[in-house]
């Protein structure tokens, strides 16, 4: 985190003086900050009348920042980076240039990036707003050196929720967690199992989706692994998640191929090698995260930044990089034949693991945002399912309020 904070403070302090044309702002979160290190350069080489400078908040605080600079129109940086959690609500809230216009004609991209990706950039209007940077293909990390010390076997470890806290119970009698927060096994349910045609939260006309059966098998399988005292009630981005990975305490992970990233870059670097990555329990495929990039209306210099945006997104030789340093899972489908994808992973005991996050991206399907889906995610995902884990409400019960004050909320 030291290297972002000082790249905080020179940003801060090189744009308190004011920017000279044809500079660049970019406002993201790490581990992004990596994979622009790398890649600055290399644009800037091409492009000299351009310099690009970033600001790196953590991923909330930038969000927070973020919703300040467009409801005040002022303060956003050229380019801004926008999680695939918050894009519908952003994008839609307005404040963002239509790519989708004469002067950006970013519809002429369309074909080369993955389809559901790409659909999750465009406003409830059917313009582009948002321009995918990657996908987050849903995976399993799991700590080999603890599988191994139960005589575990990975592929029945993901057969089903079923097995995999059979699995939990093995290692709660070594005094190890399954995995941090059992939230997650909700989340990976909710997330990853939408039915066709739907939103996460909304059907295509707007109803409620969170009392139906998707939910409540998310809800009550997570509140199975709560009430075993099979996970460690860890919050994710916390210092207490990071010993998990570090100390060989937390087992298992369901997350998105980026997290690999964190892992060996500073999340737990001394633990290379103790890794792998496997499929999703029972079976599902989906996405887990992902990153777009946007160009607020307010932004002084929007054809530098779209010419940035350009680069990082339709280009290989970003896209590969990003691969490479951040283990962000690219979007640009031509990269997929590239030979880094057949390359073994040192940190995951060598095993060729982007070759199984590109099977899991070539089957996930497109799941369009929605305006309310933050209020929604905040409601259901954070309110009702804290009541179900940690007061023992009834997951019914919970997900009824959760539907009216939902709905509320969002008329």
């Amino acid at each position: 985190m030291k290297k972002s904070l000082i790249a905080l403070a020179t940003s801060a302090s090189l744009f308190a003086t004011g920017a000279i044309a044809g500079d660049i702002r970019f406002d993201g979160w790490p581990d992004l900050d990596s994979h622009l290190d790398t890649v600055i350069p290399l644009f800037e080489a091409k492009n000299a009348d351009v310099k690009i400078n970033y600001q790196m908040n953590d991923h909330g605080d930038h969000h927070k920042k973020l919703t300040t600079n467009m409801a005040t129109g002022t303060g956003a940086g050229d380019v801004v980076a926008i999680d695939v959690g918050f894009v519908g609500s952003f994008i839609n809230g307005g404040g963002f240039e239509n790519l989708s216009g004469e002067k950006y004609g970013a519809n002429d991209l369309k074909t080369e990036f993955v389809d559901y990706a790409w659909t999750q950039g465009k406003g409830l209007d059917g313009n582009q707003y948002g321009i995918p940077y990657d996908i987050g293909p849903g995976v399993m990390y799991y700590r080999t050196d603890v599988l191994g010390g139960v005589d575990g076997d990975i592929d029945q470890v993901i057969t089903d929720w079923d097995s995999y806290i059979e699995y939990g119970k093995k290692l709660k009698e070594k005094g190890i967690f399954l995995i941090a927060d059992a939230g997650d096994v909700a989340k990976t349910i909710v997330f990853t199992t939408v039915e066709p045609g739907n939103g996460t939260y909304f059907d295509k006309d707007g109803n409620s989706l969170v009392t139906s059966e998707r939910f409540v098998t998310a809800f009550e399988t997570a509140k199975r692994i709560r009430d075993a005292g099979l996970d460690g009630q860890i919050g994710s981005w916390t210092n207490e998640w990071y010993a998990g990975f570090k100390e060989g305490t937390v087992a298992t992970q369901l997350s998105g191929a980026w997290l690999l990233g964190h892992l060996q870059n500073w999340m737990a670097p001394d633990t290379s090698g103790k890794w792998a990555v496997s499929n999703l329990p029972d079976g599902i495929f989906g996405s887990w995260g992902g990153g777009f990039l946007a160009i607020p209306t307010q932004a002084e210099n929007k054809a530098e930044a779209w010419e940035f945006i350009k680069y990082l997104t339709a280009s290989e030789e970003a896209q590969i990089s990003a691969l490479k340093t951040i283990g962000a899972f690219p979007v640009l489908k031509s990269t997929y034949a590239d030979a880094a994808f057949d390359e073994p992973i040192e940190f995951l005991g060598g095993q060729k693991a982007r070759l199984l996050f590109a099977e899991v991206a070539n089957n996930i399907s497109a799941v369009e945002p929605q305006k309310g889906d933050l209020i929604a995610e905040d409601v259901v995902m954070s309110g009702a399912l804290t009541e179900v884990l940690n007061d023992g409400k009834d997951v019914m019960a919970a997900l009824k309020d959760a539907e009216r004050l939902l709905m509320r909320r969002v008329k």
